[in-house]
């Protein structure tokens, strides 16, 4: 499914018709998971939608969904944290309620001691005796009370602290790619989008789309085997190399994008020429038998961002300068860069990285 190069409107037909064939409902959300698996655009997408089997169930899917696709889930998400907090705001008045009952009945007695103690009567001193038992018996059972009060209150931190705990990480969800820990390419456009929140002073940085050269040295099989293994492995590279103060995501398969706070070339040039080392010096192990697979190299295509007016020109153009490396052969680095023609028109540098 995920070798198959198709065309969109191939896919959104093959779509259709393998929902109709499956019996999956025509919701929206099944819709996109679905197109994103015969895309095959996500490796782990195509194989766990496959692993599925043949009828899958809307429970299914919607677990799926929420992995690959959690904007469509938020919605479900944010009504079951709704009612819980709903339901615990309940208990917890419910809780004062009773406490509020309490106070009362133990202010009814303090009184009645009182009025026993100061009336200046001093007719039975059994009565006396009794009132005092009983406010000591109430002042007991009060601050019983009070004990198990407390402890309900703690529980009920706790739930509030875990309903708070799971809406974070589901929010982290939207922005992170499973696989590798990195942001994802929602994330990346976010970052992008700031990038030109004033269009008429973009922050000072540069784009780069980076491919790893996974089929210059493996089989379709053998990349399929090992995707996992090597996503892994190069997320990890890249996170390591990668500058804190930088933007690094991962869009999918072997794809990953940056974004350098700088507009220096040279130091850009530098960032690259680090990363290249790394994925050099990274010996690859086969994660079963251990032996060595040799290292990797990757292709990259960078913009500047004084050549784009744009969020989308941004990233389209260190796409086409990524395509012009891969034509190239790979293991190629292509810089985007205006022509000097009066600004008409683009030409590409072509650097061989390595």
């Amino acid at each position: 499914m995920n070798q198959r190069k198709s065309s969109t409107n191939d896919v959104a037909l093959r779509v259709a018709t393998a929902m109709q064939q499956m019996g999956i409902d025509g919701l929206p959300r099944n819709y996109e998971l679905v197109y994103e698996a015969y895309a095959g655009v996500n490796p782990e997408l195509v194989r766990d939608f496959i692993a599925l089997g043949k009828f899958k169930t809307q429970a299914a899917l919607d677990e799926l969904g929420r992995k690959y696709l959690p904007h469509h889930h938020e919605e479900s998400v944010l009504q079951r944290s709704a009612g819980a907090v709903r339901d615990e705001m309940t208990n917890f008045m419910a809780l004062l309620q009773e406490e509020k009952t309490s106070l009362s009945d133990y202010g009814r007695l303090i009184g009645e001691a009182s009025q026993a103690i100061f009336s200046g009567d001093q007719g039975s001193a059994q009565a006396l005796g009794n009132s005092i038992e009983r406010l000591r018996q109430a002042t007991e059972r009060q601050a019983t009370r009070n004990a198990a009060m407390e402890a309900r209150v703690a529980n009920q931190s706790k739930t509030m602290d875990t309903i708070q705990r799971d809406l974070a990480a589901f929010e982290a969800t939207k922005f992170t790619d499973a696989a590798t820990g990195l942001g994802n390419r929602r994330a990346f456009n976010k970052a992008v989008a700031k990038v030109y929140a004033n269009p008429e002073l973009p922050l000072p940085c540069a784009l780069a789309v980076v491919e790893v050269d996974v089929g210059k040295r493996f089989s379709p099989i053998q990349v399929d085997a090992l995707n996992d293994y090597l996503v892994r492995h190069y997320g990890s590279l890249i996170k390591r190399t990668t500058p804190s103060n930088d933007v690094v995501c991962r869009f999918d398969g072997f794809r990953f994008g940056f974004l350098f706070y700088t507009t220096d070339e040279t130091e850009v040039g530098r960032l690259m020429t680090l990363l290249r080392t790394a994925f050099a010096a990274a010996t690859l192990k086969h994660p079963e038998t251990m032996r060595s697979l040799g290292s990797l190299t990757f292709s990259a295509g960078i913009c500047m961002v004084g050549s784009a007016g744009n969020a989308f020109d941004f990233v389209n153009l260190a796409e086409k300068s990524l395509q012009q490396a891969l034509a190239a052969g790979g293991n190629r680095i292509v810089l985007h860069r205006d022509s000097e023609a009066g600004g008409e028109g683009k030409d590409w540098m072509l650097y061989r990285a390595g």
